[in-house]
């Protein structure tokens, strides 16, 4: 099965809706059987690349409000992050043009790294506050997934990949797409945001006919209570 996510390495719900749809393919029974591809959707493209403001000053002059304003605004995003097991750090956040991000991911993708180089990102940005327009992250990032560091700093610093990039755009506006997150099932089922849970199981099933794959069968309690051949355990 095949699943395109639209997404961004700073977009809040686009972390927790992919939280959402790996509960949801281990839920309804297609691990193994899902193919996830990520396709570029770079929101703030006027975010400096350098010294770039913290998320709580950005949203303050965005929304015309203060400091404390703001901070209660996130707060019903963080306990929505909560329910999937992720713990956001809005106050260690600094906003940030993920344009390289962006390319660089291209680049993991020949190596088939670019899911855990998204879940590296996403999860040091949001629970760790790593910044994501300084190199030095993202190069640790490329270290720790064991590809090579001096190809990584030629992408950073050349426009690599860019054609993919404006693939991704492409595809976006051919889909509709107009905000992120936005997942796109075997081309003809789509999911707009981090939906609850039910919403993502329900449309993998829909989108397995399709695929005409069959969910695992997951096997659950510890087996115990049970007879073979005669014998039953006691």
């Amino acid at each position: 099965m095949k699943i395109e996510v639209f997404s961004d390495f700073t977009c809040p719900f686009c972390y927790i809706g992919k939280r959402e749809l790996e509960r949801a393919i281990d839920i309804a029974g297609y691990t193994g059987q899902v193919e996830i591809e990520y396709k570029a959707y770079q929101i703030g493209l006027d975010t400096p690349k350098e010294n770039a403001p913290t998320l709580y000053e950005s949203m303050a002059v965005k929304y015309d409000s203060t400091l404390e304003e703001v901070k209660e605004i996130t707060k019903g995003i963080a306990t929505r992050a909560e329910e999937v097991g992720l713990h956001y750090d809005f106050q260690n956040m600094k906003t940030a043009h993920t344009e390289k991000a962006h390319r660089l991911a291209k680049w993991t993708k020949q190596f088939d790294k670019e899911g855990a180089y998204t879940e590296a990102l996403m999860s040091g940005y949001f629970t760790e506050g790593k910044e994501l327009n300084e190199d030095t992250f993202l190069l640790t990032v490329i270290k720790d997934l064991d590809l090579d560091v001096e190809i990584a700093k030629s992408v950073l610093s050349s426009k690599d990949f860019s054609e993919d990039l404006d693939k991704d755009r492409y595809d976006a506006r051919q889909l509709g797409v107009q905000s992120v997150p936005f997942f796109v099932f075997e081309n003809r089922y789509g999911i707009k945001g981090a939906e609850p849970n039910e919403v993502f199981v329900r449309t993998l099933h829909q989108a397995a006919e399709i695929a005409g794959i069959q969910p695992v069968l997951k096997m659950v309690g510890d087996g115990e209570a049970t007879c073979a051949d005669d014998e039953c355990k006691l």
